[in-house]
């Protein structure tokens, strides 16, 4: 099983300066490596689709790659002797993630789509980075030994279970202050429980009204995060723009309009932290949609699913329920608020019309209670159909 554990860090104003220093340098370097696959692209691509049976190729430049620009780190650390304060593995995970930015734009997913052009990254927003290889005598106590960096103190808000091993370590600055992402791994964790049971299911449809409404009749709220704090925000954000560029006073307005946001968005992780945890205490599987939420994202109702955070939300259930060795199983959207949960007749409504009233079984309920309903079917026929197929 895999997981992992953030733990707020407090370094001293050396280390921060060092960590500050190193995300900086880090950044020129992503930016250099990745102007270097642009300009390889630029200088080799042709816009010509079809050409003559016989014809001249101009030589083509070496392509930039992982290795030959990881390679190319030690002629950097030699012409540019301050980039041997940064851990060498550390230094190396820049190519990698040069590489994955660059094969997104230009190679479909599974999906057949691409994502967009990579972005140089501005003063500030090079945010991360990561030794992939962490000892784990190394973390004791309220210490964390981070190569280049020195002992710094961690606020170790709950310990680190037995049996787990650290995988790799990532120092994160945020607008409140840093934190470490320790990666976790204990192959011996089962994925399953023991006493699963897999008739303990539960259908659940997410909304904009309510959070999301259960099979069960048991809905909660949409808490709404962003809209009740907008005020505060518009404020901060106010401050901001009033402020004269590269001024002292508008570098602490961004810092207190970062602080809003996160607080924003803290707020909401925790709450879909605990959803997620009460619905696994209860069930032991849990049927929900397979919603394309970057789609429903560019309608006019973006910024209220923006702040339901559905795609987070439905990411850590996932990720429980795999912990705990409990199942979240997918299912198709098509249909589940026009069908009858009762009889299975098609009734078309609008969105506006909030209850379901069936012409043929006079069936009358709430529109989200009855596409809940349905996914929850549907969700006891994925089971079946995949336990029929692992015994057979």
């Amino acid at each position: 099983m895999r997981t992992s554990y953030q733990y707020r860090i407090k370094p001293n104003k050396k280390q921060r300066e060092i960590i500050d220093n190193t995300l900086d340098m880090l950044r020129c370097q992503y930016n250099y490596q990745l102007a270097q696959r642009f300009n390889w692209y630029e200088q080799n691509r042709c816009s010509i689709d079809r050409c003559p049976l016989v014809c001249y190729l101009r030589g083509l430049k070496d392509k930039p790659n992982y290795y030959n620009q990881k390679a190319s780190l030690t002629q950097l650390k030699k012409d540019r002797p301050w980039y041997k304060t940064i851990h060498s593995q550390v230094l190396q995970e820049i190519p990698k993630k040069v590489e994955i930015a660059f094969d997104r734009w230009l190679k479909d997913d599974c999906n057949g789509k691409k994502s967009g052009r990579p972005r140089f990254k501005g003063v500030g927003q090079y945010k991360t980075f990561t030794y992939p290889q962490f000892k784990r005598h190394h973390f004791v106590g309220d210490k964390i030994t981070l190569s280049k960096i020195g002992d710094v103190k961690v606020i170790v808000h709950r310990p680190i279970p037995d049996g787990f091993t650290i995988k790799t370590v990532s120092v994160t600055k945020k607008a409140d202050g840093y934190y470490v992402t320790l990666s976790l791994d204990d192959k011996s964790v089962p994925t399953i429980k023991p006493d699963f049971n897999a008739e303990n299911i539960v259908g659940i449809d997410v909304g904009l009204i309510d959070f999301y409404v259960a099979s069960d009749n048991t809905r909660i709220a949409a808490p709404k995060h962003l809209r009740k704090t907008e005020r505060k925000l518009k404020s901060a954000q106010r401050k901001v723009s009033r402020r004269k560029k590269g001024s002292n006073r508008r570098k602490k307005a961004i810092k207190k309009l970062g602080r809003q946001h996160k607080k924003v968005a803290d707020t909401r992780k925790n709450f879909h932290f605990n959803t997620a945890k009460k619905l696994l205490n209860k069930y032991d599987v849990v049927a929900v949609e397979k919603l394309s939420i970057k789609g429903l994202a560019k309608t006019r109702l973006a910024k209220s699913i923006h702040d339901a955070g559905w795609g987070q939300f439905l990411s850590i259930l996932k990720n429980k329920a795999e912990n705990a060795g409990l199942s979240v199983i997918e299912v198709s959207p098509n249909g589940t608020s026009q069908e009858c949960s009762n009889c299975g007749h098609k009734v078309k409504k609008s969105l506006s019309q909030r209850t379901h009233n069936c012409p043929v079984c006079h069936t009358s309920l709430c529109r989200d209670l009855n596409a809940a309903i349905n996914i929850r079917k549907r969700g006891t026929h994925a089971l079946n159909k995949k336990a029929q197929s692992m015994s057979s």
